[in-house]
């Protein structure tokens, strides 16, 4: 069991920050390596916001652990290790802080592409959706109603944006970028990792929505899924039992956070409002409830 502490943003002694992401704080270890820091940070509507959710790291870096063992046969991934103590030494003296939030992972040349699928019409697919029938260039079935079961997974790439929003693209847009032999082998590979995991989630009470991945390239040209997997982050998680299209689900993610902020007069611009503590503990619990109900252990 690890500590309590909330940890908003790391400095480490002897490591080089590479990037501050929205969440994650990623140091350069080494020529082949790099550790990543999931912090307690929570961003909404592409900003963070100055309220931390306690343990939110630690949940996202064991589910990332969990997701990346079951699905390694369908694709590896980038995982070293998340324990600090078989980490580098200049990484183990910053152990208080990195127990249970950090992985080293293997270095990648990251796809500049979020492999997105979705098996249900929520959030910005279904405003794509009413707006125009289709998702990403795929042409769905009229009369769908929000948080609807698709027909068939679809895989809905998404441009990587430093600021700002990702945007929706179609996988010929995609195609574009990458070329045509690696957007299908990315999108092959997505929806492999969907189908599994969306039918494990289901068994253990969960319904996964929908998803994003990343991957990068090896220094020998291996595809390894990297960053997180599978976690309440990068997903929209619905508990089974109170599954009902025809409006919003209550979920396992920030999708609550996004609630009660379109509650609050913000123009969803920098600065971000505070959480109030009972929305921030509310928010704890769902994290730690999806890592309960998927791996079936308490964190």
């Amino acid at each position: 069991m690890t500590g309590t502490r909330i940890v908003a943003e790391t400095s480490l002694p002897g490591l080089r920050l590479a990037r501050r992401g929205k969440v994650r704080d990623v140091y350069e270890v080494d020529e082949g390596h790099l550790l990543i820091v999931a912090t307690d940070r929570i961003s909404a509507f592409d900003c963070v916001l100055p309220t931390q959710i306690e343990r939110k790291g630690e949940v996202l870096t064991a589910l990332s652990r969990f997701w990346f063992g079951r699905l390694a046969h369908i694709v590896p991934n980038h995982l070293g290790t998340t324990e600090v103590e078989r980490m580098p030494e200049a990484v183990r003296a910053s152990a208080d802080i990195l127990r249970g939030r950090s992985m080293l992972v293997r270095r990648t040349e990251v796809f500049p592409v979020e492999c997105v699928v979705r098996g249900y019409l929520a959030g910005s697919g279904w405003k794509d959706y009413l707006a125009t029938g289709e998702v990403c260039g795929h042409r769905l079935p009229e009369g769908l109603r929000e948080s609807a079961k698709l027909p068939e997974p679809i895989f809905t790439p998404a441009t990587k944006a430093e600021e700002g929003h990702d945007e929706n693209i179609s996988e010929a847009r995609m195609s574009d970028i990458l070329g045509g032999e690696t957007t299908a082998r990315l999108s092959h590979i997505s929806l492999a990792l969907y189908h599994e995991a969306e039918a494990y989630a289901r068994g253990r009470g969960i319904i996964i929505a929908d998803t994003k991945f990343e991957f990068g390239l090896d220094p020998e040209g291996q595809i390894l899924l990297i960053d997180e997997a599978l976690t309440p982050d990068s997903s929209r998680f619905w508990p089974a039992e109170a599954y009902e299209p025809g409006h919003s689900q209550p979920s396992f993610d920030k999708q609550f956070v996004r609630d009660y902020l379109e509650t609050l007069d913000w123009d969803k611009r920098p600065p971000a409002p505070p959480l109030p503590p009972e929305v921030a503990a509310a928010t704890t619990d769902r994290y730690l409830e999806a890592y309960r109900l998927l791996t079936g252990k308490e964190l």
